[in-house]
């Protein structure tokens, strides 16, 4: 492609710089408008300098790709109701045999979760339950948030809904879900080891405590994911609590699971005891003293009957009328069966991805199939959607298509190509360097959007077997490369913010925690990934 006049590459450049600032630095000082704002700045100045028209500029919006990350957002929004990010988060601590397991369980769910649900959510829902364990166990939080958002990016390779440039290299390449899948699951197999081996290697010491508080830490994690309503240290004082305070915590409990009307029922029935209408008392002496036999005909009562717990809960239970207990166990078994359909909905999504079927309409159905299946106003769900992002993503297609419209990318491509291709060891290794450093300066997507058209033109000039292995090398080293720095990916950036903001245990991620481990694990990773695409 020939270079543009002077004028249009100046103005271009100023665009895309306007572009670049604003979404690596959202926040800075003299335009702090943020990242969606700044793409649409970006996109405007393009049309308005008259780089690229507005025929041009619609036409660039790639739709399919709008299409695709709506769905799987709406898909990661019904999946969260239904309680599947809860199940894997206790899978966390779940016989938990030490620090450097959990470390392991962390790399290995996070991949893997990242892969089926985008590694921005699982980063999002994450984060504060690996806080609660690192705070448990008594453990510095640093390695184990390394190794969720370390983690999330690498497993997000492996498939085109684990993160945004997968889905730009699927659509745009045309590669199938299990064509992409085939590609690059052992390198992301050989990625994660590899990168929790290294953090294995860096934080030895600081993962070698004490068996014992491990397995006291275990204990209260598990009973905080059981049940949020108790407070560790609540629960364990229940063993020394007389009758009495049996009584009150039995009704704390019923209040707190018992739906409204039940409650009026329970005020009135306090109200009787009050003018004189007593229920019948609870003596555990007097009860003990009683023959064995009965008294007056009636018959004894059991060991279980004499019990303060099972005395306390017939008393409450017996407050509840049986059609209600029929309602709530009818109400208990319906959403049982909705979130099973939500789950096979979902498998069934990935099911047809990986039979080939169009990417961004089967998500889009699958989308719907889940809020016709809900059954009620779908719009808190789909409120939950980061349209700020699809909008980035409009304004992003229009600033990078303006930059090509100056033929500097072309330019500077016609340089470097004779020295990256895709057929000789040499050729991979400047490529994956070309991305990594583009990808840290210029962040991931856009390095995609810039450079796949002419990686898979130059490969596919050597033979279609290299043309889609250039696609996927594109895919595993714009992916690995977000782990260089904090602001490498957005998953970094999620994993820093959502640990400052977790409730009662905030903690910082600082920007050179991060970059000692992300610079060796980047190079390490992305070097032993290579030799496993295909």
């Amino acid at each position: 492609m020939t270079m543009a006049s002077v004028p249009k590459v100046v103005l271009g450049l100023i665009a895309f710089a306007i572009f670049w600032v604003l979404a690596v630095f959202p926040a800075v000082p003299f335009l702090p408008i943020g990242r969606t704002a700044g793409s649409l700045l970006g996109a405007m100045l393009m049309v308005l300098f008259q780089v690229i028209t507005p025929d041009d500029a619609y036409a660039t919006i790639d739709l399919p790709i709008l299409g695709l990350l709506f769905g799987t957002m709406v898909v990661s929004v019904y999946l969260e109701r239904a309680d599947m990010f809860k199940y894997i988060g206790k899978l966390l601590a779940w016989k938990s045999r030490g620090a450097k397991d959990l470390l392991c369980r962390i790399c290995v769910i996070s991949a893997v979760s990242s892969a089926l649900f985008t590694n921005d959510t699982s980063c999002v829902v994450l984060t504060e339950f690996i806080l609660k364990i690192a705070r448990q166990h008594n453990l510095p939080p640093t390695p184990f948030l390394l190794a969720l958002a370390s983690s999330a990016n690498i497993g997000s390779s492996a498939t085109p809904i684990g993160n945004p440039q997968n889905l730009v290299i699927a659509v745009q390449s045309k590669i199938s879900f299990g064509d992409f899948l085939i590609g690059i699951l052992p390198a992301m197999v050989a990625g994660v080891v590899a990168n929790a081996t290294i953090l294995l290697i860096m934080f030895w010491k600081l993962l070698s405590v004490h068996k014992d508080e491990e397995d006291a830490g275990e204990e209260v994690v598990e009973e905080e994911y059981d049940s949020h309503r108790f407070s560790p240290a609540t629960m364990s004082h229940f063993s020394s609590l007389n009758s009495q305070e049996w009584n009150a915590h039995l009704e704390a409990i019923s209040v707190q699971n018992s739906p409204p009307h039940i409650l009026r029922n329970r005020s009135i029935a306090n109200a009787s005891e009050s003018n004189g209408v007593s229920s019948i008392p609870f003596d555990s002496a007097r009860i003990s003293s009683l023959p064995r036999d009965g008294i007056n005909g009636v018959p004894s009562l059991t060991k279980e009957e004499t019990s303060p717990i099972s005395s306390s809960a017939a008393t409450v239970d017996t407050l509840i009328h049986p059609s209600e207990r029929k309602n709530n166990f009818i109400i208990r078994w319906k959403r049982v069966l909705w979130k099973s359909c939500v789950y096979i909905i979902t498998v069934g999504m990935l099911v047809a991805l990986l039979l080939g079927l169009n990417m961004s309409w089967t998500a889009i159905t699958a989308a719907l199939a889940l809020m016709v299946l809900d059954f009620k106003d779908a719009r808190p769900s789909l409120e939950k959607v980061s349209y700020s992002l699809l909008i980035f993503f409009c304004g992003m297609f229009i600033t990078v298509d303006g930059l090509n419209k100056t033929g500097i990318p072309s330019a500077l491509w016609d340089i470097m190509e004779p020295y990256s291709r895709v057929d000789r060891a040499s050729g991979i290794a400047i490529l994956a360097i070309v991305i990594l450093v583009l990808s840290n300066l210029a962040s991931n997507v856009p390095t995609v959007l810039l450079l796949g058209g002419r990686v898979a033109a130059s490969a596919a000039a050597i033979s279609k077997a290299d043309e889609k292995k250039a696609w996927l090398i594109l895919a595993w080293a714009s992916t690995i490369s977000g782990n260089l720095s904090l602001l490498g990916s957005a998953a970094n950036l999620i994993v820093c913010e959502q640990a400052i903001r977790a409730p009662n245990l905030p903690y910082t991620l600082t920007f050179w925690s991060h970059i000692k481990f992300g610079l060796p694990s980047t190079i390490i990773v992305t070097a032993i990934g290579l030799t496993f695409i295909r």
